[in-house]
């Protein structure tokens, strides 16, 4: 019941509104249409002309301009001439004397060599290990050929296996002077040494082991 008076009332209102606008749109029809002035035509020039500007100059007096009288010339030095030297640069009195050579034996005469260690070139340093978290250290022992290169390198003992081997590999990258005996190259078994690995903090103190 309630929907069908609401659809009534609103078939009512549009009714009215439908008569509304009707009438509203009969009357502006029949009122009289005037059309406006034309507005008067505009020009426009493109290329308009420039006007000239004149420049006036006026006359600036100008002051006497003195003479300036130029300086004297700098007085030149006479520069005195060495005269060349009479004495001969060398005399026979500084000459080099004359030596006979000295004759040796062949079957005497020996060269010796004295007898050394093995003697360290180069050490390269070794990395520090990403993982370590403290200093420590770690002590080597290896062999060194006739050519100076450290082979069999074992690390004996080390404060953390972290260390070990970053030790052998820097160990392995070292050169020696050979062991020299009776004049030859000869290998050095059970070099000893100990690698100390450095750690710090941001501040750059060093952490103990």
């Amino acid at each position: 019941m309630n929907g069908l008076l609401r659809w009534i009332g609103g078939l009512a209102l549009a009714a009215l509104m439908t008569f509304f606008l009707f009438t509203m749109m009969r009357v502006l029809i029949k009122g009289e249409f005037q059309l406006e002035d034309k507005q008067e035509k505009l020009s426009f020039e493109v290329n308009a002309k420039i006007e000239e500007v004149k420049v006036t100059r006026k006359d600036v007096k100008v002051a006497k301009v003195r003479r300036v009288t130029t300086p004297p010339p700098p007085p030149m030095i006479e520069r005195q001439q060495a005269s060349q030297p009479t004495v001969a640069i060398a005399s026979l009195e500084g000459a080099i004397p004359d030596f006979e050579t000295p004759k040796l034996d062949r079957q005497s005469f020996k060269i010796a060599v004295s007898d050394r260690d093995a003697q360290p070139l180069v050490r390269i340093p070794p990395i520090m290990p990403p993982r370590a978290e403290k200093s420590g250290h770690c002590k080597v022992r290896f062999d060194v050929s006739p050519q100076g290169a450290p082979f069999n390198v074992v690390a004996t003992y080390c404060t953390g296996s972290v260390f070990k081997r970053a030790s052998v590999k820097s160990v392995q990258k070292w050169k020696y002077n050979p062991k020299m005996l009776d004049g030859r190259a000869v290998a050095r078994k059970g070099v000893e040494s100990q690698i100390t690995f450095k750690l710090t903090d941001e501040r750059g103190n060093i952490l103990p082991e």
